[in-house]
């Protein structure tokens, strides 16, 4: 178990405006906190540099962690991601400003295994992947989790922004109170015993009062801009990346009539569509617009219709988690489901067995329109996230 860093002349006391919340209160833990161990996810950016601050505030022993995902040098090269070269300086900066302690580890052969091919070849397949929620399930958390517990610690906080809620039956897992930050669909795959574990000191706060904290406080990272979605990919080409990695992914095809068969132009990859897509498709000529229904990456194909071909009534959904007991079923518990990460949550009725991976068919209570297959399906009790899993097919309305 590391020694606590010696407080130096560079280390601070954070100071934070009145009407702040109580650090103590936030990492939900047993007083006295001078007795209690934080290990801090640490990417960089100005989220968990803040919830690094507020930890060591509370009294808490406080040590970062940073992944290092890339080769350092790509990863200097690219801005606005996280876990990158400037980013590992930037909290290691923090730390050092601080007074905690900080360990960089290299993930970045796992991350690319796990994250980075398998999104390609999701592409390859003809689906539409969502990397940050593989990066959650694995590296980020598991890792995580794992190096937490060998540290000794007696939590593992980061700077997400949903929220942790004691419920009848323990942990529960909801939505951020401010409803444009709110990463919940990202972290639908977290295990009850992870829920046990972690900490989200920001999810009950404004990202702009975050950003005010760090001012405050005098971190460097104060104005730094938010990380993109996909960290991986630079400028968000990820067609460019997929064919460096699977070359085959460029080869063109036929843009294929989904309901007569007929071949209406070629496309440039299939990569470069996913379902719902109407722009780039190049099709002139046609009585109604058209819309991508679906790819046939067997033979390369990208299928297109009218809007309505898109309406989906139902959807099979595989490796499903459960976060806590499915809510009593009765007139005023309605579930809803999300399937994309900016859709709003629609009504719907679970089918079948939810969680330990378990397939189980989703059914919509009005025609949803978009639904991918490699997209994730997340599901709410009202705001309380209940599970979700990954979208394997889809029965139209």
């Amino acid at each position: 178990m590391p020694d606590r860093p010696a407080m130096t002349d560079s280390a601070i006391t954070p100071t934070r405006p009145t009407d702040a919340p109580d650090p103590a209160a936030l990492f939900q833990l047993e007083q006295p906190l001078s007795a209690r161990r934080i290990v801090v996810a640490m990417s960089g950016g100005v989220d968990s540099s803040v919830v690094a601050a507020l930890a060591a505030q509370s009294g808490a022993e406080v040590i970062g962690v940073t992944l290092q995902l890339y080769d350092h040098g790509e990863a200097v090269k690219r801005k606005g991601a996280c876990c990158a070269g400037d980013d590992i300086r930037d909290a290691r900066a923090v730390a050092d400003k601080l007074g905690i302690a900080h360990y960089v580890f290299d993930h970045e052969s796992a991350f690319r295994e796990d994250v980075i091919d398998r999104f390609a070849d999701e592409y390859m397949a003809g689906r539409t992947p969502v990397p940050c929620i593989r990066c959650n399930m694995g590296v980020k958390f598991t890792d995580l989790f794992r190096m937490a517990r060998e540290l000794g610690a007696d939590c593992l906080a980061t700077g997400h922004y949903v929220q942790r809620v004691i419920g009848a039956a323990g942990p529960e897992l909801h939505r951020a109170a401010d409803p444009a930050r709110d990463q919940s669909y990202f972290l639908y795959g977290t295990t009850d015993e992870q829920l046990a574990f972690l900490r989200f000191p920001l999810g009950g706060l404004p990202k702009p009062y975050v950003r005010e904290i760090a001012a405050g406080i005098g971190l460097g990272v104060a104005s730094k801009p938010d990380s993109q979605d996909i960290c991986f990919v630079p400028d968000g080409d990820y067609a460019s990346l997929v064919k460096k990695l699977r070359p085959a992914a460029a080869n063109v095809g036929d843009i294929v009539h989904a309901q007569s068969g007929e071949t209406l132009g070629r496309h440039k990859g299939i990569i470069h569509y996913t379902v719902g897509q109407r722009r780039g498709l190049e099709i002139g000529g046609q009585a109604e617009p058209l819309y991508v229904t679906g790819i046939d990456a067997q033979r390369q194909a990208v299928l297109v219709g009218p809007k309505r071909m898109l309406a989906v009534g139902a959807m099979t959904v595989v490796e499903t988690n459960r976060i806590g007991p499915l809510p009593t079923t009765g007139p005023d518990t309605q579930l809803t489901v999300k399937v994309r990460s900016l859709a709003k949550p629609v009504p719907c009725r679970i089918g079948g067995p939810f969680g330990d991976d378990a397939a189980t068919r989703i059914v919509f209570d009005k025609p949803e329109y978009g639904v991918a297959p490699g997209q994730a399906a997340v599901v709410y009790a009202g705001e309380r996230v209940i599970g979700g899993g990954w979208i394997e097919g889809t029965e139209k309305a």
